[in-house]
């Protein structure tokens, strides 16, 4: 702390105090110094120099530190869920707002909205995702450095599916938009379910590509778990343990996946199968094959084929000239009345 304080002075004070400080200096204060006499100034100086050394850091380092201090914590606006409203996961910081009641129920929650700037701060609000959401208010201007609660319902359809249903409530002023996200579960029997659908395995560079397609059957929102296990001629050459996949699946959403597949066999004929799982007991699985040959092999290959496919053109020819012309035959005599010979 001293350190800087001494920097800053080096850097800051003492050029002020050369440019704006010297010359009053020589006008005032020394006739008074020379009529006074220097021990007695002396003394009051480093009484208020305390004082003087902190006013002066105030009015001159001060605004730049808070400046700065105000650009590190980025925009001077955010929106969050309100803390200590609705369910799970409970009061305080929230991730998310959850809501649970069953078809046709009306809930009730906040979000927060903090202008941390020195200005009024006037947001707009709406809801996103398809939810049926009504709020307070669709236009809401929060004074400067405060925090504005604003409370909004949700209306649960009346033919609402049981599960979970992912939401969000869009907060938006200038070009920013912040999307608080709300997650309705909807009581009522629920079922986990997915597939695991269009698998391909493709070469892609020196390795290969494992791409498929995930689909949620069920009703909850899904985390799928993926384990990935391929067979070979020789025996097995690929297996990967189950691992969480970065992905979050509402019902009904489908999603396209790459697996990379660095390091396939060079020549073999494998199978690879996709296990996935997730809550709730969801499971599914899926294969595809995957035929490696390298290039070098499939050069002679192509050249032997070309060559057999030459042959038999060749032959067909030769034999197309060998086979003789059919000879026209006379035409038999007739007889009887009426005959020419």
């Amino acid at each position: 702390m001293l350190s800087r304080i001494r920097t800053t002075v080096h850097a800051v004070i003492r050029p002020a105090v050369r440019v704006a400080v010297r010359p009053a200096v020589r006008a005032t204060v020394r006739p008074a110094v020379r009529a006074a006499g220097r021990p007695a100034v002396r003394r009051a100086v480093r009484a208020c120099a305390p004082v003087l050394l902190a006013a002066s850091l105030i009015s001159l380092v001060g605004p730049a530190s808070w400046a700065a201090t105000a650009a590190a914590a980025g925009p001077d606006w955010s929106a969050a869920p309100a803390a200590g409203g609705g369910g799970a996961p409970g009061a305080g910081d929230r991730p998310y707002i959850y809501l649970e009641g069953g078809p046709g129920a009306v809930l009730e929650d906040k979000l927060s909205v903090t202008n941390r700037s020195e200005h009024p701060r006037t947001v707009r609000l709406r809801g996103g995702d398809g939810a049926r959401i009504a709020l307070a208010e669709r236009r809401v201007t929060v004074p400067p450095r405060t925090r504005a609660d604003i409370p909004f319902t949700v209306t649960v359809p009346s033919d609402a599916v049981p599960g979970e249903h992912p939401g969000a409530v869009m907060v938006s002023s200038g070009d920013r938009e912040i999307a608080v996200r709300l997650r309705l579960r909807i009581s009522g029997a629920t079922l986990s379910a997915l597939s695991v659908e269009d698998v391909t395995v493709q070469g892609h560079g020196d390795g290969a590509a494992i791409r498929y397609a995930l689909v949620n059957r069920g009703n909850t929102v899904l985390t799928p778990r993926l384990a990935v296990r391929a067979d070979g001629l020789f025996g097995q050459v690929l297996r990967r343990a189950p691992r969480t996949l970065p992905v979050e699946l509402p019902p009904g959403k489908r999603v396209r996946l790459t697996e990379s597949w660095p390091d396939p066999p060079a020549l073999d004929s494998v199978d690879v199968k996709l296990t996935v799982t997730a809550g709730g007991g969801a499971h599914a699985t899926a294969t595809a094959g995957y035929t490696a040959v390298p290039w070098w092999l499939l050069a002679p290959a192509a050249t032997a084929l070309a060559g057999a496919g030459g042959g038999v053109w060749l032959l067909r020819r030769r034999l197309r000239h060998r086979t003789p012309r059919s000879q026209p035959q006379p035409e038999p005599q007739r007889t009887g009345a009426g005959a020419t010979t």
